[in-house]
Formats: C-alpha cells, structure tokens, sequence
C-alpha cells in the first residue's frame, strides 16, 4: 500500500460516515440515544475527537516516541471518552460541524506530508492512524444508520460509485 492508497482507504470510510448522517434534520443530529445517551452530534464530535488524537500523537510516533497511555493518562479510554464528551457538550451542532471539517481538513494536509515508507508495511504509525480513522468511522456510521433504520429515518441515496467503494472495501477487508 502506499500514500494514496491509504488515502483513498481513508477517504472512502469518511464518505460512509458522512453518509450516514447526511439528511437528518437538526432535531434528529441532537436526539439521545443513538449509541447510550449519545446523539449524532456526540457522535461527530467524538469522531472528531479521535482525528485529534491522531493529529497530536502520529507526529511522536513518526518520531519514534510513544504517546501516553489512556490508562495513565485518563484511566482508560473509556474515562477519556467521557472526558472529551463532557468537555465538547457545550458545543453547538454548528461549532461541532465545522470542528469535524476543519480537523479532517488538517489530518489529510498532514498525511500528505507523512513520509511515503510510514504507509507501505504495517508500521506503528499505520496502526494508530487506523484506529484512529478508517476502522474507527464505520463503526459509529453502522451506529448512526441502525438507529435510522429503527427510526425508520430514510438514509440519502448514496451515489452508485459509493456503494461500489464500499463493497471493495468490505471484500477487501480493509476496514
């Protein structure tokens, strides 16, 4: 795999998590309890709390640092999830939203600037970008879409192009 491969990969999984909210009504985006009390725009901004991460500790990693761990740091991930939602409720839908572009606007600049050899193996780099990222988007999208199907919200149509992306990338196994 190289840099635009990965991007692609990237790119693909963002598009699926976009999707997946695209067309609720802004009372829909604040309902509770589309995964325990959180609402898509907990979701999104939990989404986006994850680039951060990966914005702050890729950059060590490449350095060939370790970043802190969540257990010493927060006392899991859990308890730093809930830290960042507490710390993001006071956030409005649009604040949320234009934080969510605005991070992964930066988060694809700096991959661009990532050394080609961090994405040809499985480096530590690779690792913690995808938890952070690709693996990471579908399952809150798989989330917000069974939440819609209960709701019996109707998704947007999504593009031919996309539903094909997605079926190479599940075959793939690349999530």
């Amino acid at each position: 795999m190289d840099r635009q491969q990965l991007l692609k990969r990237l790119e693909r999984a963002w598009q699926y998590f976009q999707d997946s909210h695209t067309g609720l009504s802004r009372e829909e985006l604040l309902k509770p309890g589309v995964t325990g009390k959180w609402s898509v725009r907990d979701i999104l901004a939990h989404v986006t709390t994850w680039e951060e991460e990966a914005l702050k500790h890729l950059p060590l990693t490449l350095r060939g640092e370790t970043p802190p761990r969540y257990s010493t740091t927060y006392g899991g991930i859990d308890a730093f999830n809930a830290q960042m939602t507490e710390r993001k409720k006071g956030l409005s839908l649009a604040e949320v939203m234009l934080q969510m572009e605005d991070v992964h606007r930066q988060l694809i600049r700096f991959l661009e600037s990532v050394p080609e050899n961090q994405f040809r193996t499985e480096t530590r780099f690779r690792h913690r970008l995808r938890l952070d990222t690709y693996s990471h988007y579908p399952k809150h999208a798989q989330a917000i879409r069974r939440w819609r199907e209960k709701r019996g919200s109707a998704l947007c149509v999504q593009s031919s192009l996309t539903r094909r992306s997605l079926g190479e990338t599940r075959q793939a196994r690349l999530w």
